[in-house]
């Protein structure tokens, strides 16, 4: 069954958005079902729908029912995720749509399994349509009109300066699939040119001379660090819609316990441990390999980046006897807990 996300950066935007537009903070949080320590990592993945609870909350709250479009015209994507800056970087229309199929997930996450681009060009009578393909716009008006706010909003001003670009309107029209709002006034002014509601497909009208036209070259050093970046956060995507990526996910909590068993694993994803075991051979790890390596890597940061004791680490990483720990920690590396904390301290 999927389970559509988005980048965590985006909701928490939104709960500062909302919360200068006038609602409560806590009453903002607790009706969403939203919990603040998920919003610390901007690119962590949040429910979709908490997303959409949000909206719906916020609206109510601010008694604004143009919040998520509001949203989308003020907010940058920019200002949200290093996605948002990598946007920026695209040299014409057509390198930005690459960027977008290469990259949108990171943003949305529809989880539907669907190969297919994010935004395909549609030809019409000598323009072209830059269709927004996925479904979790069509099905979720509030998240589409934000969206192409904010992406409306955010390429103007990157275009005004270009040599010509004052003959011509980005964008030259807009279709929704969604029904006209009862706040169309706000549509025309932030938008303002043609709208079509109840259409076919989400999408942006633009004239056929902005596949060819060309922006200011980026800071190629930038590029390069935000692709990389935005590689590493898409493979943590992916890995984390594998049965490891799933388990290590409900593990990660629950070390410190040390009660973390493949009984309370396979009920937290709502199968059996038998299943839970043969999902896991299939990716050719077991479940004891999964939590010995997930204790290992957590063991390493918790040494090395966060500088904590030798005693925290064994607790944090669900060891209650140190020497325990100190006996695995010398499987895995060939070395003391200790010796390795000297050694990182004298390289660092």
């Amino acid at each position: 069954m999927p389970n559509p996300t988005v980048a965590a950066g985006y909701p928490k935007a939104l709960l500062e958005f909302a919360v200068s537009r006038g609602a409560n903070r806590a009453t903002l949080l607790e009706r969403s079902h939203l919990c603040l320590d998920d919003l610390k990592n901007p690119e962590g993945r949040i429910p979709l729908t908490t997303y959409i609870a949000l909206m719906k909350v916020g609206i109510e709250l601010c008694d604004e029912p143009a919040l998520a479009l509001l949203f989308g015209e003020v907010i940058k994507a920019q200002d949200i995720s290093s996605v948002g800056l990598l946007g920026e970087t695209f040299g014409n229309l057509e390198s930005g749509r690459a960027l977008m199929n290469r990259y949108a997930r990171l943003i949305v996450d529809p989880d539907d399994g669907n190969t297919a681009d994010v935004v395909e060009f549609v030809p019409e009578n000598g323009d072209v349509w830059l269709k927004f393909t996925s479904d979790v716009y069509r099905d979720n008006p509030l998240l589409a009109e934000s969206a192409l706010a904010r992406g409306v909003c955010g390429v103007r001003p990157m275009l005004a300066s270009l040599p010509g670009f004052a003959k011509m309107s980005f964008p030259k029209a807009i279709r929704f699939t969604h029904k006209e709002p009862s706040y169309r006034a706000e549509y025309d002014r932030i938008f303002g040119v043609p709208l079509f509601f109840g259409s076919h497909m989400n999408a942006l009208l633009a004239d056929k001379a902005f596949l060819h036209l060309s922006l200011p070259p980026p800071n190629p050093h930038l590029s390069q660090v935000l692709t990389a970046h935005a590689e590493e956060l898409l493979k943590s995507l992916e890995s984390s819609k594998t049965t490891r990526g799933k388990v290590e996910k409900l593990l990660t909590p629950n070390l410190h316990t040390g009660a973390a068993s493949v009984d309370m694993i396979a009920r937290q994803l709502g199968v059996s441990r038998q299943t839970l075991f043969r999902r896991l051979k299939a990716e050719g790890i077991t479940f004891e390999k999964v939590l010995d390596e997930l204790r290992h890597t957590r063991a390493l940061k918790y040494l090395r980046d966060k500088k904590l004791s030798v005693n925290e680490t064994a607790y944090l990483v669900g060891f209650s006897d140190p020497a325990a720990f100190s006996h695995a920690f010398k499987r895995w590396t060939g070395s003391s807990p200790r010796i390795y904390v000297s050694r990182s301290e004298a390289s660092g």
